[in-house]
């Protein structure tokens, strides 16, 4: 059995809930999200959330996939002239 252990990285996008806490969503799992009332609540919840999305890839013999780079998310603000019908 072989007991080598790889380690994979997984950009996640964490979003401010207008109710409070954070959702984290991993753009390169599609599906695996999750929610914590804390960032911190947030982070190990969507680690546990990966880990769980992994297994399953693995037992059904589908493809793993992993983030090479860092991604950058920021937010913009669009700024529409008002319409006048």
């Amino acid at each position: 059995m072989n007991n080598m252990k790889e380690n994979l990285n997984y950009n996640v996008y964490f979003r401010l809930e207008s109710e409070g806490g954070f959702t984290a969503i991993v753009p390169s799992l599609p599906g695996c999200v999750s929610y914590g009332k804390t960032l911190q609540e947030a982070k190990e919840m969507i680690v546990d959330a990966i880990k769980g999305y992994l297994v399953s890839l693995k037992k059904h013999n589908e493809f793993v996939p992993a983030d090479d780079k860092e991604a950058f998310f920021t937010s913009v603000e669009i700024k529409m002239a008002k319409s006048h019908a």
